[in-house]
């Protein structure tokens, strides 16, 4: 058989031969492939990717952020910004504990979502302050019952359930306390989505100088109150996350977004062991995706694909441009567009990069299109509904 090949290609010549071979080679595209991705195999071949620019473009929406303040003369330039981004927001009301500041947020969103309803979407809460008494339940629950009738999408608890509520015997009130089953019970009666930020990053058990990530380090020594290493009365980091799980245990039919990682932020594996025990939970990445920037960034990125249906986009921007604490309207639109470039490059293309949170370089994952389109927009439809 050999001899006739060989007699084949002689009668070919060698210009016909080398013809064929760049066509070939330009059929396979994977030079350019590889030259484009700049992640060989890891990439994939024939696989759609987005650009920086095309995914700024894409519709999206940033599942974990917060109004707290926003004058009328303010609100043309934000808007204007979110539209550059093709982005709409979930504003997150928070802090049970300090009801005046939940009224506030709440006045805000209830106000902004009818203006806004393609940029504003919104979730409620309910009040802690009066913990105990006995309308309790059913104030919170009428709390509730008109959020939604205003287009609240979903409900928020804080971590002050777990890390700062307290019965009058001074025991923690956490999250699976039975007191809470009536209010989770309506949530999902209504089809509405538990916003969960129960714990904190594993970062707060430790010293300072151990914290795997600067945000975290700056938080801590900033809000020492809520750094748990300092208070040791403090119920344990795993049971805070055994609590927010007993919840998903209880309630299988509730739909829980586990706010930040859902506080595992601190490996993939032990979040997708999570993931795969409880279908009715999933997680956005608001100010924690530096913590998959210091993990091994294949093992991170072959979980995002894996589980690409249940991540949400989240940043944990704000904006309090109205209070004396705020930072000024255009402080918060910088940090918004550095915020979202600075997200849009790590997670479409394969880049070296750096940032304040972590030390040291590392690389973008390069995901594919369908991946980011599922993350930044399709994830939040499904989890959300009514987004």
């Amino acid at each position: 058989m050999l001899p006739g090949i060989f007699s084949f290609l002689k009668r070919l010549g060698f210009f016909s031969i080398l013809v064929l071979s760049l066509v070939a080679l330009s059929c396979s595209g994977a030079p350019e492939k590889a030259a484009q991705s700049g992640s060989g195999a890891s990439a994939g071949e024939g696989v759609d990717r987005l650009s920086v620019e095309e995914l700024a473009a894409m519709p999206k929406i940033d599942a974990h952020t917060h109004i707290s303040g926003l004058a009328l003369e303010e609100e043309a330039p934000f808007f204007a910004k979110l539209a550059e981004h093709n982005m709409k927001w979930l504003t997150i009301c928070t802090r049970g504990m300090n009801w005046p500041r939940m009224q506030k947020m709440t006045d805000l969103a209830e106000r902004l979502h009818p203006l806004y309803p393609e940029q504003v979407a919104w979730a409620a809460s309910f009040n802690l302050s009066n913990w105990g008494h006995p309308d309790w339940e059913q104030a919170a629950l009428q709390t509730l019952r008109s959020g939604f009738e205003q287009g609240a999408v979903a409900v928020k608890v804080w971590k002050e359930i777990g890390m700062e509520l307290k019965d009058p015997d001074s025991s923690y009130v956490m999250i699976d306390d039975p007191r809470f089953d009536p209010l989770f019970d309506f949530i999902e009666s209504r089809g509405k989505t538990l916003v969960a930020h129960i714990g904190e990053p594993r970062n707060c058990w430790l010293p300072l100088d151990s914290m795997t990530a600067n945000n975290d380090r700056k938080y801590f020594a900033e809000n020492p109150k809520y750094h748990a290493c300092l208070h040791p009365e403090i119920p344990h980091y795993w049971k805070q996350i055994a609590a927010r799980d007993n919840v998903l245990k209880k309630h299988p039919g509730l739909r829980v977004v586990g706010c930040h990682l859902g506080s595992l932020e601190f490996d993939v594996d032990t979040l997708a062991r999570r993931l795969d025990e409880y279908p009715n939970f999933a997680v956005d990445m608001a100010a924690r995706i530096c913590h998959f920037q210091v993990q091994d960034r294949e093992k991170v990125r072959n979980f995002m694909l894996k589980y690409q249906d249940r991540l949400l986009y989240g940043t944990d921007l704000a904006i309090s441009a109205g209070s004396p604490k705020g930072a000024s309207l255009e402080e918060t639109l910088k940090t918004i567009e550095e915020t979202y470039r600075k997200d849009y490059r790590y997670f479409a293309t394969d880049e070296e990069m750096s940032v304040w949170e972590v030390n040291g370089p590392f690389r973008g994952l390069d995901l594919p299109k369908e991946t980011l389109k599922k993350m930044f927009y399709e994830n939040a439809e499904k989890w959300y509904p009514g987004i």
